[in-house]
């Protein structure tokens, strides 16, 4: 059996807890089932990645036979890869995705530095923007603008969550996301996050990003297609809870060295609802259309 989990989707969702498996129970069924095989297949080819216990070559080797048969859509009678490599003829998007999605993830094991925006960018569109992608085919969607749609609010949740991780990811990896021209133009040293200095300077050059992270959001507000606007509650979703942490992040001045900033359990339940209430309502619109027609 090829290296990796063998757990199922299901236990990999389960066990994560994460925003995204919360926001997938607005979901119709087997839309909800192909995601969860999706977003299993997301969390372990990170945790190949981040995984202490492999050395960096057997990461690499690892995620190159992930990648060798998502491409050629290999079943290696793996509990994850054998789901997921369907998904790219059943939704008609390119595996191509898939492989790029490895490729971000795999970055991680080496590339520990960003020098540039432009540079962070490109990691952030294999790592959240590719997966925004190949997840509103999973949704299902009608206008070619819910892809872009896609790409922004994959941007703006990857910078939400590079905004509260920086001090997670200095601590325990010694990674820096924040782009090194950002620090420099802050007066802020790579030293200074490694040791978890928070300054003035350190809270402008968080503002800073937090703008950025801000016009994503905006972009990808604007670019939601009415028409796709029931079958991509789930993105919504997604888009409200990070959202609100960035500005939670903001009110509070980011004291990502010391806590890792959360919703409370009271008000991502109240978001969780809110969304399956409107998940039903648009499971009816749907009943009636399908129908009429």
């Amino acid at each position: 059996m090829i290296p990796g989990s063998a757990q199922s989707s299901a236990e990999i969702a389960q066990k994560a807890k994460s925003n995204l498996a919360l926001a997938l129970a607005c979901l119709p069924d087997e839309r909800r089932r192909d995601m969860i095989s999706f977003y299993a297949f997301c969390r372990v080819a990170d945790d190949i990645a981040d995984t202490p216990t492999l050395s960096e070559d057997e990461k690499e080797t690892q995620l190159s036979e992930w990648k060798k048969c998502v491409l050629n859509c290999e079943a290696p009678g793996h509990p994850v890869l054998d789901e997921v490599i369907e998904l790219p003829g059943k939704y008609g998007f390119p595996r191509g995705w898939l492989a790029e999605i490895i490729d971000g993830v795999a970055s991680d094991i080496s590339h520990v530095r960003y020098e540039t925006f432009d540079e962070l960018l490109a990691y952030c569109y294999k790592v959240a923007s590719v997966v925004g992608l190949v997840s509103v085919h999973i949704f299902g969607h009608q206008n070619a603008m819910a892809r872009e749609y896609a790409l922004q609010l994959g941007y703006a949740l990857q910078l939400t969550n590079i905004i509260r991780d920086v001090g997670e990811d200095a601590r325990e990896t010694g990674r820096i996301y924040l782009p090194l021209e950002d620090l420099k133009k802050f007066n802020v040293t790579e030293e200074e996050i490694l040791n978890g200095r928070h300054n003035q300077r350190f809270i402008q050059l968080m503002d800073f990003q937090y703008q950025r992270a801000r016009s994503y959001y905006k972009a990808a507000a604007r670019l939601l297609p009415k028409e796709d606007v029931d079958s991509l509650l789930a993105s919504e979703m997604m888009g409200q809870v990070y959202a609100e942490i960035l500005e939670k992040l903001k009110r509070t001045r980011y004291p990502v060295f010391a806590e890792r900033c959360r919703l409370s359990k009271l008000r991502k339940g109240w978001i969780l609802v809110t969304y399956l209430v409107r998940g039903w309502f648009a499971k009816r619109r749907l009943a009636a259309a399908e129908s009429v027609s």
